[in-house]
């Protein structure tokens, strides 16, 4: 079976061809109206880097995309009047500028909390909106309604000749340029911050940062569409920061597919030709667009590359999906950093958590020392699930200290306490249902790893671990569905998938909430070994939360019963099933 990637590089390479030659053979007017729709074609291409592929949907693009044709009509125009062209060195300002924006936009809304999609869609818009606002009524910088004309030609270009072919190439750049950033890590991290943000928090990843980069790139794109429009057309104006504008590259990426950067380019260049043919056989050709619109996103939710790549996935077209060798050496092994252990891991001193007025924990006093399996227990609502989550940045503590390994991590967030090394699995297991088992995997093994450089290389698509190894010995299923989507796998795989990505992540401390619910009994021994085995390999301590008392007998040195926020009892199982206090709330007597 041919590779859907070789097909998707075939259709690239054929595209790129048919735009380079197309002065050749359909003449330059036809080349400078396609040039105009390429450049709306990057701008369509910056909104579906962040809409498909990291998960957020920019409403205000055009903000950059004019931002950058203003930028590059200043350059151009000063260049001119002063007789002299050393200012073009000043045109990657027109790419700079945006993606500098895009960037502190992105970094301050994302890093407020992981659920700001809508917002800053919204924010986005507002922007535009104050863009627009700018560009009409700031007439001494940008020439106000009538914008800024007379933009002379970019240095040995045409605007009606060869300028196309400056386009066309930028177009193949930046369509090279995304497909290349999807094959590597960063891609990756961009495909999981969309499909499960707050797993990859728990993996020790600073996921404002990885939006805030892949919006400042889609910033640079915009404005580099921006910066060769203004020489194209020979002015700008408001227009070219409008809302109008941006609703259309919204538009032409979910219409092409916000998926793929090849899609996006085509959605902006075939709706952008329809339009204009329509536009001089049909009064209401806008109702034709819209039709198109509504059409694809119902019948085709990935747009219509997202169709094509489901129709080659029928016709017998695996995906490629490199995976690390089983190969082991000192170039592959990926090792982590981590202080020496000590005999108190964890510790909660008078923790008080309440949410909407309902108090959670109630002056919780507990320590956890190093090693071993620690197990929790107690009626539901007691505060098992609830210490997890104040522990790991998810609930607000409202007094009170937390501290692992001697740091505070009261008012830490999750992808801070992970640094430190703090693996947790949730009840339900929370995977990357869209990717492969081999990506999860591999997202878990640069886990506290990775460097930024790193994310851009291809080496740590091939790295491995001893750990990792092992873990694949106890879970043998992984290594024959590898290039399986994990969503398609059963609930118990998915839960013993997630046990093995915190595992590999070699944390000093596994949080494990209910790791054995869904599971068969034989299901359940063999997760209760693969725990008791895996904190002995990594000399690590692990907290579990179960209600299988046959399953504590089996892994617990010791155990902790919570009630209504409190720390009831600690000791052996043994001891806990002695104490009155714990029979008593067992069995419904006291309050």
């Amino acid at each position: 079976m041919a590779s859907s990637r070789a097909v998707e590089t075939a259709l690239q390479v054929a595209t790129a061809a048919i735009l380079l030659s197309l002065p050749l053979w359909a003449g330059d007017y036809s080349a400078n109206q396609i040039g105009l729709l390429l450049l709306y074609g990057m701008a369509t291409q910056s909104v579906a880097l962040c809409w498909g592929n990291s998960g957020f949907l920019p409403l205000g693009q055009s903000l950059f995309f004019g931002l950058g044709a203003y930028v590059s009509a200043f350059v151009l125009r000063s260049a001119g009047a002063a007789g002299g062209e050393w200012q073009i060195i000043l045109l990657p300002l027109a790419i700079a500028v945006p993606a500098a924006l895009a960037y502190a936009i992105g970094f301050i809304v994302f890093a407020r909390r992981i659920d700001s999609g809508p917002f800053f869609s919204l924010i986005t818009l507002a922007l535009c909106m104050l863009g627009f606002l700018l560009a009409n009524q700031w007439s001494s910088v940008t020439g106000g309604f009538n914008g800024l004309t007379d933009i002379p030609d970019l240095p040995m270009t045409d605007r009606y000749g060869n300028l196309y072919y400056v386009i066309a190439a930028a177009a193949v750049v930046v369509t090279a340029l995304i497909t290349w950033l999807n094959r590597r890590p960063i891609g990756t991290l961009w495909a999981a911050v969309s499909e499960n943000e707050d797993r990859l928090q728990f993996f020790g990843l600073a996921t404002h940062k990885l939006k805030a980069a892949a919006f400042g790139l889609s910033g640079a794109i915009a404005g580099l569409g921006g910066a060769l429009y203004a020489p194209h057309e020979g002015l700008v104006g408001p227009q070219a920061v409008g809302v109008a504008l941006s609703a259309q590259f919204v538009i032409w990426a979910a219409v092409g597919g916000k998926r793929s950067p090849l899609g996006a380019q085509l959605g902006a260049v075939v709706i952008g030709l329809l339009a204009a043919t329509w536009r001089d056989l049909f009064t209401y050709w806008e109702v034709l667009v819209a039709l198109i619109f509504i059409g694809v996103v119902r019948l085709f939710p990935e747009g219509l590359a997202g169709a094509a790549a489901a129709l080659a996935r029928m016709a017998g077209l695996r995906v490629a999906n490199p995976i690390p060798e089983k190969r082991i050496d000192a170039h592959d092994i990926a090792t982590i950093d981590l202080r020496p252990a000590q005999s108190t891991l964890l510790s909660f001193r008078k923790v008080e958590v309440s949410q909407g007025g309902v108090n959670i924990l109630n002056g919780l006093d507990l320590e956890v020392g190093a090693g071993g399996v620690n197990c929790f227990i107690g009626p539901n609502g007691a505060g098992k699930t609830s210490t997890f989550n104040a522990m790991t940045g998810r609930l607000p503590v409202r007094s009170g200290e937390i501290h692992f390994r001697g740091a505070e991590i009261s008012s830490s967030q999750a992808w801070q306490v992970a640094r430190l090394g703090v693996g947790r699995k949730f009840q339900i297991p929370s995977v990357f249902a869209q990717l492969s088992v081999n990506e999860n995997l591999q997202i878990a093994l640069w886990a506290n790893r990775i460097r930024p450089r790193e994310m851009l290389a291809a080496a740590p698509l091939h790295w491995n671990s001893l750990q990792r190894v092992r873990t694949l010995e106890k879970f043998g299923f992984l290594e024959s569905n590898m290039a399986v989507r994990t969503g398609d796998l059963s609930q118990g795989m998915r839960q013993m998938l997630e046990f093995a990505m915190v595992a590999i992540t070699e944390p000093r401390l596994l949080l494990l909430d209910e790791p054995c619910a869904g599971l068969s009994a034989h299901e359940t021994r063999h997760m209760m070994d693969a725990i008791t085995s895996t904190v002995s390999e990594l000399d690590a301590s692990a907290i579990v939360i179960e209600h299988d008392m046959s399953a504590l007998e089996k892994i617990a040195d010791n155990v902790v019963v919570l009630h209504q926020g409190r720390s009831l009892s600690v000791g052996s199982l043994a001891q806990i099933k002695m104490s009155e206090d714990v029979k008593a709330v067992y069995s419904g007597g006291r309050k």
